[in-house]
């Protein structure tokens, strides 16, 4: 059943202005049309000025509000990820992961990326009429992905006159601003309606260093914890192997060449090291410009033809510190200083370094390109004494993507920089000829920030691009109406089919693919699949009018897909709808879902990941300090008794967080994945009592079991696998130094394990009476998340995660929103409270953040937990309508300027800045936006 808006009655629009929709509709999760339906399953429905009413510009952002939603696996903060995907915006429903969360406009798909994504900021909101998402599977009705729920944008499709729309927000520390600007244009008849416009949207970025809860890398709690490798030039000793650092009084260093002036390096502390933060954007820089078009032309009364087109253009730039250059970034060949280099403090040996590039930071400029054209035809004709409807639409979209990057260093350059060196002319120069005629310039990698000059870094730095290109072809057909009547109603049938092309291509640069730069090294993606796909749904009507029977019907649906990477399989779905009595709808739903793998899924070329985990044999934080059979494990693997697992600037790790590997792991695709497969089960009440009206109540339960979950095998697990849980089949994906250290590690994808979530959504609506001093709606939409399980393989053990903070996403077991809308004459106003539960977090250490030391931490297998509380952000919006066709709103979101809770869970990939919670506010944000209307 639709939800109310909260902003529905808060302002009125000339009746000119927009033309009614057809009322004959398809509501969210069923392809039967009717009047007045409601469903069996839980759609909840936002309109045009609940939209407005966030004050929110981006649809990823709105549908994320929702408390159903949760945060996304690439979120606005991602700086570090090598992926296109980054700057985008996704929906993630149930906490299934926004690959399960299927988009829909105008109930058909909308393009994907490679990885599965749907990026709803190509979609502008000026033409939305509404958002239903249905939160239950839908796999009998619209094939792979929805088995998290259904995000279905209904656009506008009939407008009248012209609208210009501005809007302008601002952080509360005067950066993050947002500017946006729209223009829509419409001009309808009896026969046809045409729809135009434009829109612009520019995000600044957002920096680390700008605020206290960024400026380091663990929060204001541990400012000086989190560290990485510093800009003063180290060296090794060749001979005893003691690491020095150039000494570096006041940001000077003198010459590089003598070992007297250097001092030990100690890992342990921050003297010679560097606070990456820093350098780095908290959120990139968003530009985002598109046009769109759509049109309807009736041929007669029973034919119409329609078309829609949306090209988007979207720039983000993003910033992470100067790549930390050390001599095993030379991969195999290494990376050294020449024996016979002037600056080398130990001549006569090739000497190995370290020493963080902050001179020059590592940026990416991410261009998107996405393209959606659709055209087709719908109508009705009558058959057996019924109305039938039927469309047939063919879609193609496309997306261009490319991503340069600077920072990087070119290591064939740096190689010959570092290498031999000559006085020429009383001038220290490259001693090959050849390549000092080529451009070579020797490097005093050594001297610290401001001792290179900027012919240095122009010889030695690296400027790559990768390129992206993903296709989709889409043909559909429907048809639905009444098949025959029942004593208790129509039966009613629906059936179609669908012709689907996915394909997709990824080129990195070759420098990059090759090894050749410190860019992390992917292999080409090339590939796609072909998938036809027929459906059934029959809705029966069972009883009507009866006592305790004002209406009993079933729903049942059934899909049959043919892929051309795995084969076939069918999922059928069953609905129950039943109404004892006027007031009160009861409902149930079962149904089969999928998930089919994405072309990155399976023809994606390997590449390089540096992973953040807690390695089980560390003798102070990892499972091997407490559990005996752990450590003997561990031993058995040559282990060493007092191992002490590093982080990325060579310091042992300092809490049961864990630390980044200073060598980079390996992740790649499978071709021979099989699909996800899901049951859901819901079941709920829609009560709506005579006695007081404009009161309704919704409550639902749910449950999705996912099995053969699609998933990298992350570090943490595979480590874990082996020595925790004592499944030798994970030894092998790993590779230990001498030292015990992980010097490689395979995180290919895999059919593995299941995933189980369970709760129940409660929505409570009230419109009050009129009064004289105005309307008020209250609305309460809350979920409670009562169960999330992941078993990781086959045997293994449970991990019961709700409750916790999970990578990128709060698994929270309430969230709720409760608004308060008021409307007078041409005014109105609505606040709205957003409500986070606590969450449990892993500890700083035993004896620090640790309020439950004795509590096994269900997501590290590791005791010790940080229970950390709950949080509410309140937003106001005040609007006023214009007595010349304009309104004006105004707000504040965040208005006590609230911080939630930090959670050193966070991952640094995706989340982009732990120990901060995506999905919590930043700042206080100011707003205004004007829409005229001609």
């Amino acid at each position: 059943m639709a939800a109310l808006s909260a902003a529905a009655h808060a302002q009125q629009t000339a009746p000119t202005a927009e033309m009614l929709a057809p009322v004959n509709v398809t509501v969210t999760g069923s392809r039967i049309r009717g009047t007045d339906v409601e469903t069996a399953q839980p759609v909840f429905s936002m309109d045009r000025a609940a939209i407005r009413a966030t004050g929110l510009t981006d649809l990823g952002d709105i549908v994320a509000r929702m408390p159903s939603a949760s945060t996304p696996e690439v979120t606005p903060q991602d700086t570090l990820s090598s992926s296109n995907d980054a700057g985008g915006r996704y929906a993630n429903l149930r906490n299934l992961g926004a690959v399960r969360t299927l988009v829909l406009v105008n109930g058909r798909r909308w393009t994907t990326s490679l990885g599965g994504l749907t990026d709803l900021s190509t979609i502008p909101v000026s033409i939305v009429e509404r958002i239903e998402v249905l939160k239950d599977g839908a796999s009998s009705i619209y094939g792979s992905d929805a088995i998290g729920g259904v995000v279905n944008i209904v656009t506008t499709d009939r407008f009248e006159g012209a609208s210009a729309d501005v809007f302008y927000g601002v952080n509360g520390h005067g950066d993050g601003a947002q500017k946006n600007g729209t223009f829509t244009w419409g001009r309808s008849t009896e026969r046809a309606s045409i729809i135009l416009g434009a829109g612009y949207e520019d995000g600044d970025e957002l920096r680390d260093s700008k605020r206290s809860l960024t400026r380091s890398g663990y929060g204001p709690r541990h400012p000086d914890a989190g560290f990485g490798m510093g800009p003063y030039g180290g060296v090794v000793d060749p001979v005893t192997g003691q690491s020095y650092v150039v000494n570096h009084p006041g940001g000077v260093v003198g010459d590089t060449s003598d070992i007297a002036n250097y001092h030990p390096y100690d890992v342990d502390s921050n003297a010679d090291k560097y606070s990456t933060a820093r350098d780095m954007t908290f959120r990139a820089g968003t530009k985002l410009r598109n046009l769109f078009g759509t049109g309807r032309y009736n041929l007669s009364d029973n034919v119409a033809l329609r078309g829609m087109a949306i090209y988007d253009v979207r720039d983000t730039r993003s910033q992470s510190a100067g790549y930390p250059l050390q001599s095993g970034s030379g991969r195999g060949d290494g990376l050294g200083i020449d024996p016979d280099n002037a600056y080398n403090p130990f001549p006569g040996y090739e000497t190995s370094f370290f020493r963080r590039t902050v001179e020059m930071p590592r940026i990416v400029w991410a261009r998107s390109k996405a393209m959606h054209v659709d055209a087709g035809a719908e109508g009705t004709f009558p058959w057996a004494g019924h109305t039938w409807n039927w469309d047939v639409t063919y879609a193609y979209s496309e997306t261009r993507a490319s991503r340069t990057t600077t920072g990087n260093i070119d290591l064939l350059n740096a190689r010959k920089a570092l290498g031999p060196t000559a006085v020429v002319d009383g001038q220290t120069v490259c001693a090959n000829a050849a390549d000092r005629a080529a451009g070579c310039v020797p490097w005093n990698i050594l001297a610290g920030p401001g001792g290179t000059p900027a012919a240095v870094w122009d010889y030695v730095g690296s400027t790559t691009t990768a390129r992206q290109t993903t296709r989709t072809n889409d043909v559909i057909a429907n048809l639905t109406g009444g098949l025959f009547d029942l004593p208790a109603g129509t039966l009613r049938a629906a059936g179609g089919f669908e012709h689907r092309r996915e394909h997709g291509r990824y080129v990195p640069d070759p420098a990059d693919s090759a090894g050749l730069t410190t860019q992390l090294a992917t292999d080409p993606t090339d590939g796609g699949y072909i998938a036809n796909e027929a459906y059934l749904e029959f809705d029966v009507p069972l009883l009507a009018e009866r006592p305790l029977a004002r209406e009993l019907a079933v729903n049942a649906s059934s899909r049959y897909s043919h892929y051309t990477a795995f084969g076939g399989r069918t999922n059928n779905k069953y609905s129950l709808r039943w109404k004892p009595f006027d007031d009160l709808l009861l409902r149930a739903t079962y149904a089969e879902g999928f998930r089919a793998p994405t072309v990155a899924d399976l023809y994606a070329g390997s590449a390089e990941s540096f992973e953040s985990f807690l390695d089980p044999c560390d003798s102070a934080f990892g499972a091997a300090a407490s559990d005996g059979a752990v450590r003997a494990r561990c031993a058995a693997a040559g282990v060493p008794a007092n191992y002490r697992q590093i982080d990325q600037s060579g310091a042992q790790i300092g809490s049961a967080t864990g630390g980044q590997n200073p060598v980079a792991f390996r992740t790649g695709a499978n071709p021979a994945l099989k699909p996800e497969s899901s049951i859901t089960r819901t079941a709920g009440l829609v009560y709506s009592p005579y006695f007081i009206d404009g009161l309704d109540l919704t409550l639902d339960y749910y449950k999705v079991d996912i099995s053969g979950v699609i998933t990298p095998i992350v570090a943490g697990d595979i480590l874990n696998f082996c020595y925790v849980r004592n499944d030798p089949t994970w030894c092998g994906r790993f590779v230990r130094g001498a030292d015990g250290h992980i010097a490689a590690l395979d995180e290919s994808l895999a059919n593995l394990g299941s995933l189980r979530t369970e709760g129940y959504d409660l929505g409570l609506h009230y419109r009050f009476p009129e009064t004289r001093y105005g309307e008020f709606t209250v609305l309460s939409d809350s979920t409670y998340l009562k169960d999330y399980t992941q078993v990781s393989a086959p045997g293994a053990a449970p991990r019961h995660l709700a409750g916790y903070m999970n990578g990128v996403q709060g698994l929270y077991r309430v969230r709720s929103n409760l608004s308060l809308d008021w409307s007078w004459r041409r005014f109105g106003a609505t606040w709205t409270t957003r409500y986070f539960s606590g969450l449990k977090d892993s500890c700083w250490s035993p004896d620090v953040e640790c309020n439950r030391p004795t509590e096994l931490n269900a997501l590290t297998g590791v005791t010790g937990v940080s229970r950390k509380g709950g949080v509410a952000f309140h937003d106001l919006q005040v609007r006023w309508q214009a007595p010349w066709n304009g309104s004006v709103r105004f707000g504040v979101n965040n208005v006590f300027g609230r911080k939630g809770p930090l959670y050193y869970n966070v991952s640094s990939a995706g989340g982009g800045s732990p120990p901060y919670n995506p999905a919590f506010d930043v700042d206080r944000y100011y707003y205004i936006g004007y829409q005229q209307r001609f």
